[in-house]
């Protein structure tokens, strides 16, 4: 494992079981949400399937503490309304994209670092931007080539860039 640190209440059994007063589930989930982002930054790991049971992020071993399918899918329904996660398949819903910062968050990053560094109007590679020299003290250096697609996605729509066959991109 990493140096990640676990919250004190990975080490609470109650944790590990939603709670039915809807005040304390939602103070639950939203820690339980922190966790999961937390946790898949340290690991730089946009992508978390809710059924490995193998996975420290929801079996507490110590513990012999696990959280149910219910209550994984309950924490990635509430990252998904606050934009920080997206299934793989919708239809699914196991497999998800996590996202410790928003596609927006994200897009706005990249477009202040092309900015910073006087890039608008050049063209660059997405392997550029997401493993170049130029941005390794950025958070989304070593983003994978998909989700940083979404985020240069964003920033087409709204006329800051133009992507070129999703291996180039132009900013304005």
């Amino acid at each position: 494992m990493t140096d990640f640190v676990w919250p004190w209440e990975y080490s609470f059994p109650p944790f590990f079981t939603i709670q039915m007063h809807a005040k304390t589930r939602d103070i639950q989930l939203n820690t339980w949400s922190d966790l999961v982002l937390k946790y898949q930054k340290t690991l730089k790991q946009p992508i978390l399937n809710i059924n490995d049971e193998n996975t420290d992020l929801f079996v507490n071993k110590e513990l012999n503490r696990r959280l149910n399918v219910d209550g994984r899918a309950l924490i990635m329904d509430a990252l998904e309304k606050s934009a920080h996660a997206a299934p793989i398949d919708p239809k699914k819903r196991d497999i998800w994209e996590i996202y410790w910062f928003t596609l927006d968050e994200w897009a706005n990053m990249i477009y202040k670092w092309v900015s910073d560094n006087a890039m608008i109007g050049q063209v660059c590679t997405v392997f550029e931007i997401a493993n170049g020299d130029n941005s390794t003290d950025q958070e989304f250096h070593g983003l994978s080539n998909e989700i940083l697609l979404k985020c240069l996605r964003k920033l087409e729509e709204s006329g800051k860039c133009e992507l070129i066959d999703e291996e180039g991109v132009k900013f304005f």
